[in-house]
């Protein structure tokens, strides 16, 4: 068979792959609606191990790579939990033609829970700087009124602490949480409106705008001072597979300080001393290690994020300056025992991080 020949069978192969997994769909769509109407929960763990298994067991007995069975099987799995996590989500609506308002609707992750609230059913009204009036649509928030059954606060950070406080003189009577990812310089507005009397709480979702499936991500519920308020939020998410955490907002902010504070600088001083070591970045775009090139994956994320929001976080975080701290306090240690030829302590180094990380399992 010429070159031809072949690329047409191989062709002809991936359109039964697809055909294939068209099919594994539709079974998956009757198997959650079966999943509904028995009550069943959305993820069993043991039967995506049992699939997992197999695909590796059967890869082996066919000469193909098992990790390359696995990962495609992974890869349909989350699709498959995905679509039957937002099948739930719509069967079990909490909206009802509920009014929900988003402020700063237009923003990615305000965009994410004006669609999440969309799906459940809810009349949902989107107010940010970015859009034009119009039916549900609103460029000043002040102008949507208050008169809904819940209000979502996804502005900036700095911004989001004025509306906070703003909502507290005109006293909505519904529920009303801010999304920040950070809560001190949002604590004052949230203490303003459990002072007044509003069924308020704070959220933080630890997930970005592309996420489709909740399952594996958190979402962190601040308390404000208002159980109430708390449930009504966690309801809101109870068809989603999302884990959700409570956290006193003092707490969330010291954690946060090392899980994004941490983790965002010391992303950016790694592209910086890429940036500023006088390599030609075509250079080193030839070469690769399994470590570098994990780095450079996600370094090249941060550096594509905004980096107003990160400013944010690490100049508003009271707590933010000791992880920085510890990073140049650490970097400071790795250059003296490597200067001094200190292998002892270098190697003492590794093996304290080693327990470390193995206290996350």
């Amino acid at each position: 068979m010429n070159l031809d020949d072949l690329r047409n069978d191989l062709s002809a192969v991936d359109r039964q792959l697809i055909d294939l997994i068209a099919e594994r769909e539709r079974i998956v769509s009757e198997i959650g609606r079966n999943k509904l109407s028995s009550g069943t929960a959305t993820r069993d763990y043991a039967r995506e191990k049992e699939v997992l298994d197999m695909g590796r067991t059967r890869a082996m007995e066919l000469g193909i790579d098992p990790d390359l069975a696995e990962h495609v099987l992974r890869t349909l799995i989350r699709s498959s939990l995905a679509s039957q996590e937002r099948d739930r989500v719509i069967a079990e609506g909490k909206g009802d033609g509920r009014r929900v308002l988003i402020i700063g609707g237009a923003g990615k992750m305000g965009g994410w829970f004006a669609d999440f609230f969309a799906t459940q059913g809810f009349a949902t009204t989107v107010a940010d700087r970015a859009i034009e009036d119009g039916p549900g649509r609103f460029n000043n928030w002040t102008e949507a009124g208050v008169d809904y059954d819940v209000i979502v606060v996804a502005a900036p950070l700095a911004v989001s602490g004025r509306i906070l406080a703003q909502l507290a003189v005109l006293k909505p009577p519904g529920l009303i949480f801010d999304i920040g990812s950070l809560k001190t310089p949002l604590i004052d507005g949230l203490r303003e409106l459990h002072d007044a009397g509003c069924r308020v709480a704070s959220l933080h979702p630890m997930f970005g705008p592309d996420t489709r499936l909740l399952s594996g991500h958190h979402l962190i519920v601040c308390d404000v001072g208002s159980q109430q308020a708390n449930d009504d939020a966690k309801a809101l998410f109870s068809s989603t597979m999302v884990e959700q955490l409570d956290m006193g907002l003092d707490d969330h902010d010291r954690l946060i300080a090392y899980v994004l504070g941490l983790s965002h600088a010391l992303n950016v001083a790694f592209f910086t001393a890429l940036a500023e070591s006088g390599e030609a970045a075509p250079k080193l775009a030839k070469m690769s290690s399994t470590t570098f090139d994990a780095q450079l994956l996600v370094s090249a994320a941060v550096a594509q994020d905004n980096p107003h929001l990160y400013f944010e976080i690490q100049n508003l975080n009271k707590f933010g300056l000791d992880p920085l701290d510890a990073l140049c306090d650490a970097s400071r240690r790795i250059r003296e025992v490597v200067a001094s030829g200190d292998e002892g302590g270098f190697v003492e180094l590794m093996k304290k991080g080693r327990e470390y990380m193995a206290l996350r399992g």
